[in-house]
This record gives structure tokens, sequence and C-alpha cells, in this order.
């Protein structure tokens, strides 16, 4: 394991992307469901129901992006049809936390973000 850190304002670091897949509100959303169930694992027919609005392909990619990162597991039980269940790896389980308090402030703060976009026209007051 190393412990380099990355450099966001470099053209070339990976940094860039993690944050690109991280700050999507899928992913937001689908570390949420499935820290709630943790230790226990998700189906993806649940998953999908909890998450009006994502489309199969939406949430496929979303856990595929997330399992390439270490962040999920996957395990396909042998039935018929198969049954894939996901679930939060510790590094995924670190990601919950930072992730809740970005949603908790974009919810707290969504109603001053669209009275401020109802105003678009006029010049900012930039605290004044």
């Amino acid at each position: 394991m190393t412990d380099r850190r990355g450099d966001l304002f470099s053209a070339e670091c990976p940094t860039r992307h993690l944050l690109d897949r991280i700050g999507d509100k899928w992913t937001s959303m689908t570390v949420k469901l499935l820290a709630e169930r943790h230790p226990q694992t998700a189906r993806f027919s649940e998953l999908r129901r909890a998450m009006p609005g994502v489309s199969h392909k939406m949430l496929s990619q979303t856990l595929q992006r997330l399992a390439a990162d270490g962040l999920v597991t996957r395990r396909v039980e042998d039935s018929v049809p198969p049954s894939v269940h996901y679930g939060l790896t510790d590094l995924g389980r670190s990601l919950d936390e930072p992730l809740a308090m970005l949603r908790d402030w974009a919810e707290t703060h969504m109603s001053e973000i669209e009275a401020f976009k109802g105003r678009e026209g006029q010049p900012a007051d930039h605290g004044r």
C-alpha cells in the first residue's frame, strides 16, 4: 500500500477522475444505501428500487466503477436467474461519512440555492 497523495491541480493527476466518480449523485446514493445495510449486502434490484430515476444501465455502470475502484464488493449467487449482491468494502465505508456531509449540506441549503437561481439576471450581491 502506498501513501502517495494526489494533486488535484495537476492535469495528469487521477484525483480529478476519482472526484468525478465519487461526486456523482448515483455514487452518493449507492454508497448511502449500502452503508445503511452494512454488514449485509443488497441485491441489484433492491438498489434500483430504492433509487428513483436511475436506469438499469446507469446503476450497473456505477456499481462496476465502484467495484473497480475497490469501494464495493460483488457476489453472484448461483441461481436462476443469478442473484447479484453488493456491499461496501472498508474503503467504501470510509467514503460514506464525507459523502453524508455533502448530502446534508445540499439538502440543508437547497432552498437557498433555488432562491438564488430564481434571481437570475440580477447583479450579484457579493456580500455587500
